[in-house]
């Protein structure tokens, strides 16, 4: 899973309309979308309730190449074998949540599904470092995870560097993913500190024309990203 020369936007699902969701799948297939993040909550690891693994089934069967089950859980080592068996491509989970990280990691490489570990704003940095070697892909929640459509935390900015030259140092094969608060503004200042992949909700979900959306915020962090 090696990083890509320019960051890429991951479209989030929690934001699209639940009443067309097939419809908006397709139409971001069209616009060139390869990577869907589904938001899985619980109300309990977050307050929030959100997908299932039957939203992942559908998002394989309509054609999504790269399907990334974010597990905002409480219980990631049993619900996590549930997206495994959904068909997820990468399942990522909170370390926040998780008794044994490196057990659930490697559970989920053996299966042979990417995996991802996740941290939430207060979090530290070199908590999610001292796993790298165990993951695909190392999320830094750059909002307090839980509803969508929050503002983009400036301070994650520092901390999505220290990621960057810690897998560059390590020369692991990781993806550096940021979540939350992605817009026209954000998305470039998180692709030039370190990120990979950016997932954005609302900006491109909910906006009117989602593949005009797309492609300008994909536009804007190939012009101003990562060199």
């Amino acid at each position: 899973m090696a990083a890509p020369k320019t960051a890429q936007i991951v479209p989030s699902l929690l934001a699209a309309d639940l009443a067309s969701l097939g419809a908006r799948i397709r139409t971001a297939l069209s616009a060139g979308v390869e990577w869907i993040s589904v938001d899985v909550m619980d109300g309990h690891f977050v307050p929030n309730l959100s997908f299932g693994p039957d939203h992942v089934r559908m998002a394989k069967s309509l054609g999504v190449p790269i399907v990334d089950a974010h597990l905002m859980v409480s219980n990631p080592q049993q619900v996590s074998s549930w997206f495994i068996e959904a068909g997820a491509d990468i399942v990522t989970v909170h370390l926040e949540a998780c008794a044994e990280p490196r057990k659930i990691l490697r559970e989920i490489r053996r299966r042979g599904v990417k995996a991802g570990l996740a941290i939430k704003p207060r979090t530290p940095a070199q908590s999610l470092i001292e796993f790298l070697d165990e993951l695909d892909l190392a999320l830094i929640m750059t909002v307090e995870p839980g509803f969508g459509g929050a503002k983009f935390i400036d301070a994650m900015l520092p901390k999505i560097k220290t990621v960057r030259q810690a897998i560059v140092n390590r020369g692991v094969d990781c993806w550096l993913q940021v979540d939350g608060g992605i817009n026209g503004v954000t998305a470039p200042a998180a692709a030039a500190a370190g990120a990979d992949s950016l997932v954005a909700g609302s900006a491109v979900f909910a906006a009117q024309d989602m593949a005009d959306a797309f492609k300008k915020l994909q536009d804007a962090i190939k012009v101003r990203g990562r060199k």
